[in-house]
Formats: structure tokens, sequence, C-alpha cells
């Protein structure tokens, strides 16, 4: 497995020559630093630890400071280990980049869920209202009892569903298509939706799911090109499959006239 830090920037979408559009997600991926290198001998499991994001000493605690320098590098803002040895290659200092990924790859997003305030039990736990006809016990969408029977009577059981704060979960949107990375310019696109708010630190890595890879289309390109050139682009590949669709379509036709002449001459 592999992995990489960034930071959700926000949704937008992009063309193939084909003329598919593909909602995409904009994930700004600065330079990973390698932290620290965790190993079997030492830690008990293989993982390299990525910091991303530089933070002002004197915002900085004295460990954190003593911790980076081992790698030469700043404080970092965000931390986290990415488990695998598909990142061994990597020595400690070493930077990490957007096209650790490439177009192509599927990836598992994690990130923290937008905070949605307090919400009632209804909404955050997808609860039942309770009557709603005359006479009925006029709390539909309260909680409802709390009373346990038993010898554990008078106690609320722990995981009792209840009214709280909604929203700020560790999740992770899995099966994501990478569509688009760019080193240069520190972003990678990735398809759909990924968790968190914009601005939201998120980590990309190598799909748990069994394909690791597909095939994608080209994207069109309005640089160094004019609209009118990419669009020439475009009808030049939907005018090439009409014609491979014609072609099919006289090939079955004539396969049915010469199987109904075939079968004249049976008879």
């Amino acid at each position: 497995m592999k992995g990489i830090l960034g930071r959700k920037l926000g949704m937008t979408q992009v063309f193939t020559i084909e003329g598919t559009l593909i909602p995409v997600t904009v994930v700004e991926v600065k330079p990973n630093v390698v932290l620290q290198k965790k190993t079997v001998e030492k830690d008990g499991y293989e993982a390299v630890q990525l910091g991303y994001e530089d933070v002002k000493e004197q915002r900085a605690t004295k460990a954190a400071i003593g911790h980076a320098k081992k790698a030469n590098t700043a404080p970092k803002h965000y931390i986290a280990e990415v488990k695998g040895d598909e990142m061994n290659g990597f020595e400690v200092g070493a930077e990490i980049k957007a096209d650790l990924f490439k177009a192509g790859d599927i990836v598992d997003v994690q990130g923290t869920s937008k905070g949605k305030g307090y919400s009632g039990t209804i909404v955050r736990n997808n609860a039942k209202q309770g009557p709603l006809t005359h006479g009925g016990s006029k709390n539909a969408r309260h909680i409802g009892s709390l009373a346990t029977n038993g010898r554990n009577n008078g106690v609320v059981n722990k995981g009792t569903v209840m009214p709280g704060e909604e929203g700020r979960y560790t999740t992770t949107n899995q099966n994501l298509t990478v569509i688009k990375v760019n080193a240069e310019e520190g972003y990678i696109l990735v398809k759909g939706n990924v968790p968190g708010p914009r601005k939201g630190l998120v980590t990309i890595k190598t799909t748990v799911k069994p394909v690791k890879e597909v095939k994608t289309s080209e994207l069109i390109s309005y640089q160094g090109a004019s609209v009118e050139e990419e669009l020439a682009k475009v009808a030049n590949t939907v005018n090439a499959e009409l014609a491979a669709e014609e072609a099919k379509k006289e090939e079955a036709e004539k396969a049915k006239k010469a199987a109904e002449s075939a079968a004249r001459k049976g008879k």
C-alpha cells in the first residue's frame, strides 16, 4: 500500500475527448516529508510516517521540533502513518509528491466528515418516529423511554442511541478513481466526492479492494490549443465512432441477407 497526505479544495468537472463529463474532487498535494520509518524489528510493523504543511517553530513543541530535525525539515502540522511495504523505498527526509499516483489508480480517501451540529435521535441515528395519531404520545420525535428491565434496571446501557453532536467522524470513501495527477502544480483529481469540508485534510491510499487500476480516457486540454481545435478533436472522435457503428450495421445486414438467401436455396 502507498499513500500521501493532501487537502481537499472542492469539486469541479472535466471532460474526456469523447465528450463525457466526469465530476472530480480537487485535492491539493504539497510535497510530503518522510519523518520516520517503522520496521518489524524495532516497532513490530512496517510503516512510513509522513508530515504535511510546515509549522512555525514558535508554535510547535520542543518534541515536535526535535522529531522534525531528524529529517532535516520543519515541524509539520499534519502527521500520519501509511502502512505497507510499497513505501519502504523512501528514506527519512525524502519528499513524496503527487506523482506517487497516476491516472487510473484506484484509491481510498480518508478524512473527517463535515460537522453538522447538535441533532436529534431521528436525524443522528435514523430512529423511528413515534405515533402521530390523536391521543398519541405527543413526543413523536423525542428519544422515548430509556428504562431498562432485568438486573441492569436503572442504568442506561452503553451505546444507547441519543441526540448529540452529528458529524466530524473519521470516514473513508473507497474505490475512487484517480483521473489526473499534476505534480508540478501539486494536485490530484479524484472522481466523485471525498470526505470533509473544503480545506479539510485527507489521506489518499491505495484501495483495499481487489482491483487496483483501471483504464481512463484522455481529458480535453486547453493548454497550447484553441477551443476550436479541441472541439475538432472531439468531433473527429465522435465521427469515427459513428462510422464504426455504421460499418457494423452494414456487416450485420449483409450477414442477414446471406442467411436468408441460403435458407431460400435450401427450400
